[in-house]
């Protein structure tokens, strides 16, 4: 049974950090959605004492939920998810399983994270594998998704298709963009180039009806515009975002170091400043944190291992909207539509 309120389990021990991220992003959470409630998995004694540091214990919007152990960011995926049923993060996936939360948060270790959610929540009917997709800036404003991220290395043509279908809803239903632009990442936008895998996979799209799709794109293209949803497999999509996290930063911090060395900019910093932090917002990755595990019969949300308060509240923002609009049903209905009825 779903409950009749928003709620959310967090993993509050996952990353790098763990409650002294988690717990901050989590009281931030409930005051920015008054209707919120959060389920805090983790252990009892840690929680209780931050949340007391915060001099917020107890909390009406926060029910703690214990578990023993902690799944590390070293632990194997299969190691995980045979010994560590008791962790915060098996604890939060299984309150998502039993209906007692609607979606759950997690900053912990990705593979056992998709390990462990593909073996709780199982896969929606018409869906292979999951895929992990998320948002990054593009030239025109609007947000493009990505995936897979990293959820599934090997995709053959198929599973392409079928992360296409998804991502297209994930842009229709989350971002509101109708009849969103699905493209292929490629080594070239002439058809004659990249795997067979890719080739099939254009090929099924250029055969879809329900799909806009547009044909290839190459790397340089992804934050253009041109594109809404942009498709490869689990082992390019995440050395494309890692290289695109990393000169984003790059790109900050010279930019700040050249304003600090210049005596104009010193005196002109208050003129100046107004536009840096914009540059920075729409380029901080911590803006576009909150990677969602799609394709599975629950909404489940990662983020960084490395995340700031700031980027883990990102995430709970993401978790939030696909409950809103209920995000594995529209997926659900749409794969009957057009990959069941395929099939």
């Amino acid at each position: 049974m779903q409950p009749t309120k928003l709620t959310l389990a967090l993993d509050m021990m996952g990353g790098d950090h763990g409650p002294h991220t988690t717990i901050p992003a989590a009281l931030a959470a409930v005051c920015e959605f008054p209707e919120l409630h959060l389920i805090l998995c983790g252990d009892e004694a840690i929680l209780t004492e931050q949340l007391k540091l915060h001099g917020v214990f107890p909390h009406p919007q926060l029910t703690l939920h214990p578990s023993t152990q902690v799944v590390t960011m070293a632990d194997k995926p299969a190691v995980a998810l045979r010994s560590k049923r008791n962790s915060s993060m098996r604890v939060a996936l299984d309150l998502v399983e039993k209906g007692e939360v609607q979606a759950c948060v997690s900053a912990g270790n990705t593979g056992a994270l998709i390990a462990m959610a593909h073996y709780v929540l199982k896969m929606l009917n018409g869906i292979d594998r999951p895929a992990l997709i998320s948002t990054l800036p593009s030239l025109d404003s609007t947000p493009v998704y990505m995936l897979d991220l990293g959820a599934t290395v090997n995709s053959d043509a198929d599973t392409l298709f079928q992360f296409a279908v998804m991502g297209a809803v994930m842009a229709e239903e989350v971002i509101g963009i109708s009849k969103p632009k699905v493209a292929l990442l490629n080594m070239g936008e002439e058809e004659i180039k990249g795997s067979d895998q890719i080739k099939r996979a254009s090929m099924l799209l250029s055969e879809c009806n329900d799909i806009n799709y547009i044909g290839y794109i190459e790397g340089n293209d992804i934050f253009s515009g041109k594109a809404d949803v942009v498709v490869c497999d689990g082992f390019v999509g995440n050395v494309a975002l890692k290289t695109c996290e990393g000169v984003a930063k790059l790109i900050l911090r010279r930019f700040e170091t050249s304003i600090k060395d210049r005596v104009t900019a010193q005196l002109f910093g208050w003129m100046i400043k107004p536009f840096i932090k914009s540059l920075y917002q729409g380029v901080n990755p911590d803006h576009y944190n909150g990677a969602s595990l799609i394709g599975l019969r629950g909404i489940v949300v990662k983020s960084h291992g490395n995340a700031t308060k700031d980027a883990f509240l990102s995430a709970i923002r993401q978790a939030v909207r696909e409950v809103e609009r209920q995000v594995p049903a529209k997926i659900k209905d749409r794969l009957e539509h057009v990959l069941i009825d395929k099939a």
